[in-house]
């Protein structure tokens, strides 16, 4: 059984057990999350829309990191102008304990 949930405005396929990083989440580690489904597939086949809004995925939050650094460098030719930065993505990175109806 897998299920496609939402968070971020991207899209995830999940599994029970899985563990994903997804965008920074407001909630502490150890604590449970739930996530809206737009579709589920198991033994009975695809359900979408309606169907699958009856269904939950509930997460577990195992950690808050951030991404490795990205360096972002502009440059303008004949100009002597540059500039350097970096930057680090925070996520959040969950295990899916449970997918089932509401």
């Amino acid at each position: 059984m897998y299920a496609i949930i939402e968070n971020g405005s991207k899209q995830y396929k999940v599994a029970v057990g899985d563990e994903v990083r997804l965008e920074k989440l407001n909630a502490n580690v150890g604590d449970k999350v739930d996530f809206n489904v737009l579709l589920v597939s198991d033994e009975n086949g695809v359900k979408v829309a309606a169907d699958a809004a009856a269904y939950k995925a509930t997460a577990e939050v195992l950690e808050h990191a951030k991404d490795k650094k990205i360096i972002v460098y502009k440059y303008k030719a004949k100009k002597n102008e540059r500039r350097k930065r970096g930057h680090r993505q925070p996520f959040t990175k969950v295990k899916f304990v449970e997918i089932a109806v509401k």
